[in-house]
């Protein structure tokens, strides 16, 4: 069986490649031919925490996964998600591989959003805001403006001071005039937002929204929201998975089931899979002014795909040290 350490995983992480990855994946499964149950997860309730299992089969790239993650949102010295993905062989169920999930988890989100932004948001949106400072946040500093131009990115956050240490660092990474802000002034500013955060108060409201923004949402909390019901409501929603965004938690997103209990939405306002996107079986935005919200609850085909491409490359290349069980 290989072995592959985080590093490892991280130097065969082509951002483009994985983007085209799991756009093929999403499209598997919105057609059925991918195998994927609803997330399940073991509750640590004294730390607001879960162990959650994701397996999946995904035949198009002749992948057969599970992922052990773990969210532990109260963690300050690690990260509050760190993963494990094992790869089977599809023709005898053996272990192919083991490998480090934490990078794999924060590069296939990113390449979900920046999917999402491409199908969704407008051609000449120029501002980005990124809403957090962790993990997610910088992978999707990494992965938006592959498929959008910004002139400016603002980098929204509660402490000003990681917020600014972050736009220094972005800015002298991209060349493109980066930027603290609060959340609410962040949101303001852009024509795309991305919520990285695992806030339980929403970070994203109607109210400070300008017509025509694309909004990504990824975080997941079991005690609240990361976007308001009044924005949901009025946004072209698109999710990975119909029944995993409306599944019960832990599996589905309380940005969705809150205001579908609260009577704003019904679940048929979900309009899309963005696989369905993916191969025009459902069209995106209406027109220049259309709010475009798209809800990631993070799906099991996402770590298959990219789990995939990482094992093909380290077999092309050498990369991994071969483990007896």
């Amino acid at each position: 069986m290989l072995f592959l350490t985080k590093r490892e995983v991280e130097s065969l992480l082509d951002p483009d490649a994985l983007r085209g990855a799991v756009a093929a994946a999403l499209s598997e499964l919105s057609a059925g031919r991918a195998s994927m149950p609803t997330r399940i997860a073991a509750l640590v309730a004294e730390r607001d925490a879960l162990l959650a299992a994701m397996p999946a089969y995904l035949p198009s790239a002749g992948a057969l996964t599970t992922k052990l993650v773990s969210l532990f949102p109260r963690n300050t010295d690690r990260p509050t998600h760190q993963a494990v993905i094992l790869a089977f062989d599809p023709l005898t169920g053996s272990p192919a591989a083991l490998m480090d999930g934490e990078a794999i988890t924060a590069a296939r989100t990113a390449a979900g959003s920046a999917l999402a932004t491409d199908l969704l948001a407008r051609k000449d949106a120029a501002t980005l805001a990124v809403l957090g400072t962790g993990v997610q946040a910088r992978a999707h500093l990494r992965a938006l403006p592959r498929v959008r131009h910004f002139r400016e990115i603002v980098i929204g956050a509660r402490d000003m001071s990681r917020a600014s240490a972050l736009a220094r660092e972005t800015s002298s990474q991209t060349g493109v005039s980066v930027r603290a802000a609060s959340f609410s002034d962040a949101v303001r500013a852009a024509d795309v937002v991305c919520a990285c955060t695992h806030s339980a108060d929403p970070v994203v409201r109607r109210d400070w929204l300008r017509p025509g923004t694309h909004v990504n949402s990824v975080g997941y909390n079991t005690a609240g929201r990361e976007v308001d019901g009044e924005t949901v409501a009025a946004s072209l929603v698109v999710v990975e998975s119909r029944a995993a965004a409306l599944a019960p938690p832990p599996g589905g997103s309380n940005d969705l089931l809150w205001p579908i209990r609260d009577g704003l939405i019904a679940p048929t306002h979900v309009h899309a899979e963005l696989g369905e996107l993916v191969t025009g079986s459902r069209t995106g935005r209406a027109d220049a002014t259309q709010l475009t919200l798209y809800k990631s609850v993070g799906v099991a085909v996402e770590d298959a795909a990219a789990a995939a491409l990482v094992l093909r490359l380290a077999r092309e290349r050498g990369v991994g040290k071969m483990i007896d069980l």
